[in-house]
This record gives C-alpha cells, structure tokens and sequence, in this order.
C-alpha cells in the first residue's frame, strides 16, 4: 500500500476524475478528504472509499471560497492529523467565440479553475511545510498547451495551471513538496457532455457527432476514461515519481506530443 497512513484531500470528488482519483488513491492506501459542492455525489463517492477499508471525510466546499478552502484543510487536520497530497480537480467548462466571452464568462471561468487552484494549494502549504513533505497535483489540460477558436478563457486558465505549478514547485521544492499537474485530453465524463454539447453547437454539429469525430483524431484511437488520468495521479502522488516536480503531464492518448 504505497500511500498507507498518509491523507488526500481531493476537490471536485464527487464524480468525473475526481471521483476516479479518490478511489484510485484509496486503493492505493490513502484516507480521502472528499472537498466536494454536490454532497450527493460526496456521499457515494465517500461510500465508495469506505467500501475499500479507508477513513474518508466529507467536506463541503466551494473552491471559490478563501473560507471553504481554510475550512477544508483545518478539518483535514483536525479529523486526520496531517495533510499529506492535495489534487486540484475541481474545475468548470464554457465555450464561446472570442468575440462573444462576457466578463461574466471570463470570471467564472478564471475563478474556479485557475484561482481555486493557488488558493487551495495556499490553504495546505503550511502543513505540508512543517511536515517537510507533500505532494500537489493539478488538473490542467492539454487545451492549456495548444490554441481554440472558441474555448479561449478555458484553454487560458488551463495555461495559468502550467505556469502555477512550475512556480510552486520551485519556490516549495526546498521543503520537501513536489508540484505537478496532469493535461488530460478527451475525457468521457460529465464535463465532456458540456463540451460536446457546446462545441457541437458552435460547429453545427451534434453532441454524439462531435464526440464521434473528437475520437477520431486521438492517435490512440479511443476517448479517455477518468481512470486513465487517475492511474498518473496516483504515480504522481507516490515515491515512484520522487524525482519529478513541476512537470505537465500530457495524459492524452496522444494528441499533444510535447
């Protein structure tokens, strides 16, 4: 059990790769901290996790709060003793032509997927310091290395996660926590239902239509499943990536080769 006795918080945890990685860390030994808005999708995932024989622990948390991010980690602490990985997954979808992205649109979008992503890492970098340990992963994207005609915010807050995490890691490297993020690529989960929807739309194409040809281009021939992205968070999280900080990970089947 590589990460036996030790705590992840995961935000996000109630379905999608949060859900995926929860379970993936559990198994891996970890106790949860399931950091999650919806608590109906919080309770089965914390089901989940107990089902494999780990503490878990439900706290309810909007990432765009200073004080439910504070909160999340003082029960962390307070329930568990100690806060050992951090993995920044939740996040939101919108697309739009540039020309039609509202100031609205833009906040949001910056404020849950870029924002939410220093500040909770912020909120826990103190224990991890007086632990001299820990370990962070991020949800990018690869829309965070390459370009969109209609998904300009998002690809730029995904971008923002890149460079977040470059800083992090080396401002904190000293203290023993290593910084990484993941760039997933065509996931099949509830947000990619958002995105095929959404982007269908502004290409005329339906849903299943998108979907069909999105699968199409990735090298390896199939769209992703959670636990795909999962499986290198949890590698990210154990001492078989000890020598790995401030990386991006392409998870991607293959679309973004650099």
């Amino acid at each position: 059990m590589e990460l036996s006795g030790q705590v992840a918080i995961v935000t996000g945890a109630g379905r999608g790769i949060g859900r995926a990685t929860a379970l993936e860390l559990a198994g891996m030994g970890a106790d949860i901290v399931v950091a999650e808005l919806d608590q109906a999708g919080a309770e089965r995932t914390a089901s989940e996790v107990k089902g494999l024989g780990r503490r878990v622990s439900v706290v309810k948390t909007d990432v765009t709060s200073r004080a439910d991010l504070k909160a999340m980690a003082d029960r962390a602490r307070a329930e568990f003793g100690r806060i050992d990985i951090l993995v920044n997954n939740a996040g939101i979808y919108r697309a739009a032509l540039p020309l039609d992205v509202t100031e609205e649109h833009w906040d949001a979008i910056m404020s849950v997927n870029a924002k939410a992503v220093f500040f909770a890492t912020q909120a826990v970098l103190p224990t991890m310091i007086a632990q001299k340990r820990g370990a962070i992963v991020s949800l990018a994207s690869m829309a965070g290395k390459i370009g969109s005609k209609n998904n300009l915010p998002y690809n730029a807050s995904k971008a923002a996660v890149v460079s977040m995490t470059k800083s992090l890691a080396l401002a904190h490297a000293g203290d023993g926590i290593r910084v990484n993020c993941v760039c997933p690529g065509f996931v099949e989960t509830d947000m990619w239902t958002a995105v095929a929807r959404e982007q269908g739309k502004l290409l005329g194409m339906s849903a299943d239509e998108f979907t069909r040809h999105r699968a199409g281009t990735v090298p390896l021939g199939r769209m992703e499943r959670a636990e795909d992205v999962a499986n290198v968070i949890g590698f990210l999280c154990s001492s078989k990536s000890g020598y790995m900080t401030g990386q991006a990970l392409s998870v991607d089947g293959g679309l973004v080769m650099h």
